[in-house]
């Protein structure tokens, strides 16, 4: 998968793919998609902040990506 992905794509994705599967945003089936999402994270909404950072964390995970941003590893311990 590349790190674009159009609608089909991205309406396949189960919710439990999404950083707010919820809301069905940040879609993250792949290192790339993670990469995106810790780029992107500052516009999440603030009260959603704790649960993308989890999620980014746990993704990352998988991946094998490191996450480095200070920022987001501070919400994920909130």
């Amino acid at each position: 998968m590349n790190d674009i992905l159009n609608t089909e794509e991205r309406n396949e994705l189960p919710d439990d793919m999404f950083g707010l599967p919820e809301r069905r945003e940040y879609p993250m089936p792949d290192a790339a998609h993670v990469r995106a999402a810790e780029a992107y994270f500052r516009y999440c909404p603030e009260d959603l902040k704790p649960v993308l950072a989890k999620a980014i964390i746990r993704f990352a995970h998988r991946y094998g990506v490191d996450v480095r941003s200070n920022t987001i590893l501070s919400y994920a311990h909130e």
